[in-house]
């Protein structure tokens, strides 16, 4: 992907359903659940691109031991840092305490039942220790301490943030990640107090801790927590005394996938990371069902029970594209799906002429799409090849030959440099090492030759000018064709993605050069006093009135605008763009329909209030974040 945007926090829980020295026994370790974990968050690094953290629940620990342990890093190498401190504990142990089972659970953190590991990506606010999650909201009650890491962006702040104020709360900050905290928090001290009151007079203290351990109403106390919340979720929290829950979005906009066996119950973001770390069956890794949660109880229990009446599915299409790692079984075959629909829009571009056109891809996302692009290239030169024999039978062995011989040409043009792309920093000369991020493969392209290349998307379109068609010009094609295999990105995301900014599309961008050159400026007037008064309504009621801005020109009209804005000046070749089309995209990824950022449909009212907030910010001269 040219535009390296920032997204998704990875979630990892795991529930140890037997004894430590179960594990101990059959694996050689009672750190398993922990080495575990590890891999997990390894193999979802993708994921998150700030910080990291874990938490551990330890069950049936006596009063007096610590049960609960957290660490969180902000820093450099903050998945090696955190993977390599929580074990620590118990790689300096001697191998006589590493097979003492007592031992490991009274003295040696982290060493519980209970894993709970987080990849952090913010969209906003510092990033430091204190931001990573997991969060902890601690109490001397076992029942009333709660762990919550989620992959959530909530779009409606103020009113959560009124919520908890009118609860008599005085909350320190507005970060959704605080609120949602205490939120659960004061809904969970609710069921506990109930439990409690219930009780009082016909059992003791312990006893009715022991009452609150069996009896604690979690759906309840989610229904309740999440009423009127407006935004993309995966939550998971524990609770002090054993139980834990992992709930899903109504829209089912973020990923959640769950396995489990008579050994652990296994919740991540992403399906393929259970496949490898557990070797796990495709078939037997379930997605959690939006609006619901998996409630693992303390005795080990596991449901999955409805919390929030499930809406539209509305998946994003982003994860499917780029965000989650390909090696996913259907998310390959999507991308490849994404890559052949555009192969005959780009054969007509080259106005079927193979022996000019190479093929190619910008590493390292695009190569799944690049390939499915190919087959339908392959497809359609197969059947040419079949028509061609049908109508003419009386071929000489050359000119059959010839034909047969027919292929299209393919080279690996592009290579990125990761090493120089993790030294780049934010300093005056970023835009000329950006511009190095990219090398080429020299002696592979002809004068004549168009050259076209792969990408998964273009959201702001700046390497593709700074560095991207620069060095594919030094090749010296007659003509590039960057091929999207995404649609024009024209909408902010408030569900977990770094586009939060409608000047920052080059998409919106186009649309404004062509609403100046058409003489239609005072649109902009006419939308943003429409904007103003949408934005007056309730959430529920309002509209998104940007879309009336792109309504005024059509896709081609768009995209030849993008096309002038991202060619460099002083480059030879000719250059074009082809994006993906809204129906192409659903017809890859059926299942995932969640396409705002293309179409300004939004899973949840709070995004279309923040797409008209996003324009209001833009028309004033505002960089604020719309939610």
């Amino acid at each position: 992907m040219t535009d390296d945007i920032k997204h998704e926090c990875g979630v990892a829980f795991i529930r140890l359903l037997k004894p430590l020295d179960y594990y101990l026994e059959k694996y050689g370790t009672a750190s398993y659940g922990l080495q575990k974990l590890s891999m997990l968050m390894l193999k979802q690094k993708n994921r998150g691109q700030n910080g990291a953290g874990v938490a551990s629940i330890k069950l049936d620990i006596p009063q007096g031991h610590q049960y609960i342990h957290r660490y969180r890093t902000a820093s450099k190498n903050y998945l090696s840092d955190t993977i390599n401190t929580v074990g620590s504990y118990y790689k300096q142990l001697t191998s006589e305490q590493k097979k003492d089972v007592d031992y490991l659970k009274m003295n040696v953190p982290f060493m519980g039942e209970l894993l709970l590991g987080h990849l952090r990506y913010g969209t906003y606010s510092s990033n430091t220790d204190e931001q990573c999650h997991p969060f902890f909201r601690r109490n001397n009650w076992m029942s009333r301490n709660l762990v919550l890491a989620g992959n959530f962006n909530i779009t409606n702040v103020d009113a959560l943030f009124n919520q908890l104020v009118d609860l008599g709360q005085h909350p320190n900050e507005k970060a959704d990640t605080i609120l949602m905290l205490e939120k659960i928090g004061h809904f969970l001290d609710d069921e506990v107090h109930q439990i409690y009151e219930t009780a009082r007079g016909n059992k003791s203290p312990r006893e009715i801790s022991e009452l609150i351990t069996d009896n604690l109403n979690i759906v309840q106390m989610l229904k309740r927590s999440f009423r009127a919340i407006d935004g993309g979720f995966v939550m998971v929290g524990m609770i002090g005394h054993g139980d834990a829950f992992i709930l899903r979005d109504p829209a089912g906009i973020r990923p959640a996938f769950h396995y489990q066996d008579d050994e652990v119950c296994v919740v991540a973001s992403e399906r393929s990371a259970i496949q490898t770390v557990f070797n796990a069956p495709f078939e037997e890794i379930d997605e959690i069902k939006p609006g619901n949660a998996l409630i693992v109880r303390k005795n080990g229990k596991i449901t999955e029970e409805e919390i929030l009446t499930p809406t539209k599915k509305l998946s994003c299409s982003f994860e499917r594209i780029y965000f989650s790692k390909g090696n996913d079984k259907e998310i390959y075959e999507e991308r490849k799906r994404l890559g052949y629909l555009v192969a005959e829009e780009v054969l007509h571009k080259v106005n079927y002429n193979f022996s000019d056109t190479l093929f190619s891809y910008i590493p390292n996302t695009a190569a799944t799409s690049f390939y499915g692009m190919m087959d339908g290239v392959t497809d359609y030169l197969n059947w040419f090849k079949k028509q061609q024999i049908m109508a003419n039978p009386d071929l000489t062995e050359k000119e059959l030959t010839e034909l047969i011989s027919m292929k299209a040409r393919r080279d690996k043009v592009v290579h990125k440099d990761e090493k120089l792309r993790t030294f780049i920093t934010d300093d005056d000369n970023r835009e000329d090492l950006i511009g190095q991020v990219y090398d080429i493969t020299y002696g592979v392209v002809k004068p004549q030759d168009t050259l076209v290349v792969v990408d998964d998307s273009i959201v702001r379109g700046n390497t593709l000018k700074m560095s991207i068609l620069r060095i594919l010009d030094r090749l010296g094609p007659k003509k590039i064709i960057i091929v999207s295999s995404a649609p024009q990105i024209r909408y902010p995301d408030c569900y977990g993605i770094d586009m939060s900014k409608l000047k920052d599309f080059v998409a919106f961008k186009a649309m404004l050069a062509l609403l100046e050159e058409n003489n239609l400026e005072h649109k902009l007037d006419e939308v943003y006093d429409k904007a103003v008064a949408e934005l007056e309504k309730p959430a529920e009621e309002m509209v998104n009135v940007v879309k009336e801005l792109y309504a005024l020109f059509d896709y081609e009209q768009i995209t030849r605008k993008i096309v002038e804005i991202v060619t460099p000046d002083n480059i030879k070749a000719d250059v074009d763009i082809i994006f993906q089309s809204i129906d192409g995209l659903h017809k890859a990824c059926p299942d995932h329909l969640g396409d705002w950022y293309f179409t300004g449909d939004y899973p949840t009212p709070g995004g279309t209030r923040v797409a008209n907030k996003s324009f209001v910010n833009f028309y004033k001269g505002s960089h604020e974040r719309a939610y």
